[in-house]
């Protein structure tokens, strides 16, 4: 048998083959994206509405007139506004301050740390502080502040 007898021997038996069904679609698979042109204008418009959300996630709720979820209620803070505080946020939480404060009530309550009532005035009004930077932290965001202590 020839090269050219081999190769259209094998031609001949790949187009007798059944063709192969497609791929099954996997599970969860999200659907293709929707588009959406807009003028210059009209995007200008929808992200001034926006006030920093995520444009997409904007014109879905607007379209389909559910609400905006908490973390896009309308803070009038610019996208780099709110990852500034998110920052800020992050920074107070994981600074020693409250775990310092935390140790200092311990020492305080185990009478190791002479209390004097200047002492747990200053303590508690630097616990005050924290708090309340939390809480307008927490506000400028959007977020919840959860129960208050």
């Amino acid at each position: 048998m020839s090269l050219t007898d081999f190769y259209n021997a094998y031609l001949d038996s790949q187009s007798k083959k059944p063709p192969t069904p497609p791929a099954p679609v996997a599970r969860g698979k999200r659907p293709a994206p929707f588009s959406l042109r807009l003028s210059d204008d009209e995007r200008e418009q929808l992200t001034r509405e926006a006030k920093g959300a995520p444009l997409g996630r904007f014109i879905k709720a607007k379209v389909l007139g559910s609400p905006l979820p908490l973390c896009m209620r309308q803070t009038g803070l610019t996208v780099h506004d709110r990852e500034s505080l998110g920052k800020v946020l992050a920074m107070l939480g994981a600074s020693r301050i409250p775990n310092n404060l935390n140790q200092l009530a311990f020492l305080a309550n185990t009478g190791s740390l002479p209390m004097t009532p200047e002492t747990e005035a200053e303590l508690k009004e630097a616990v005050r502080e924290v708090r309340s930077m939390r809480a307008l932290l927490m506000k400028a965001l959007g977020m919840k502040t959860g129960a208050k202590r």
